[in-house]
């Protein structure tokens, strides 16, 4: 992808309405065949990166069509305290992020290919929230698993900063990975196992048809 993704218009994928306000009656069930659990995945050989830009249905729906991610799971980063629920990182008193843990095969796609995904499917000017879904758990960060990581997601700030890719300043959080627990059964997987709920059809799926436009070279063969 090298620089392209400075040249584009920024922020393509606005939300309409709110991600919290979606999910409210959302029944707490899934097919539990189709998700990806940590304490399930095999990691031999692959590398991880973790992600925080807004509601992470999106978010997970993204990744998981590009060539080399192995495994996307939602879940909740950095906050303290053990075991936190969805209920209590909605409250924006946790310090939690709503987050997504990526597994991915370094020799097919590579850490700053994730990197550009990310600042495209996002806005990362807007402080402690992406369109409506405003409060700290819907923060634009980037959880630093090593300091080659570090390295890459600040240069690349700066070379967006740089290129005025940008009307105001980033602010994505930058800080090193502590703990990331995995999100409720029924969150796992939620863009493609929910086709026909409301939020996704009119929010998700015209920011997705964007996203293929943009990285169509770089996805998975079936999802093309």
């Amino acid at each position: 992808m090298k620089i392209r993704t400075l040249l584009l218009i920024p922020v393509l994928f606005l939300l309409a309405s709110s991600c919290s306000e979606a999910r409210k009656g959302q029944p707490h069930t899934a097919d539990a065949a189709a998700q990806d659990s940590v304490s399930q995945i095999d990691t031999t050989g692959l590398a991880v990166a973790t992600f925080a830009g807004g509601c992470f249905w999106c978010t997970e729906g993204y990744f998981e069509r590009l060539k080399g991610i192995k495994h996307v799971v939602a879940g909740y980063a950095g906050g303290t305290k053990p075991n936190p629920t969805y209920e209590e990182v909605s409250s924006g008193k946790t310090g939690y992020a709503e987050a997504v843990q990526i597994y991915y095969d370094p020799e097919e796609v590579s850490y700053q290919d994730l990197l550009e995904a990310f600042f495209l499917t996002h806005d990362p000017t807007t402080l402690n929230r992406q369109g409506p879904d405003v409060g700290t758990q819907y923060r634009s960060a980037v959880f630093y698993h090593n300091s080659e990581q570090e390295k890459q997601v600040r240069d690349y700030i700066n070379k967006l900063e740089l290129a005025g890719t940008y009307q105001n300043r980033i602010v994505t959080q930058v800080a090193p990975f502590t703990t990331f627990y995995e999100a409720e059964e029924y969150h796992q997987d939620f863009y493609r196992r929910n086709p026909n709920n409301p939020y996704i059809r009119s929010i998700a799926e015209p920011k997705m048809k964007k996203f293929e436009k943009v990285f169509g070279d770089k996805m998975k063969e079936k999802q093309k």
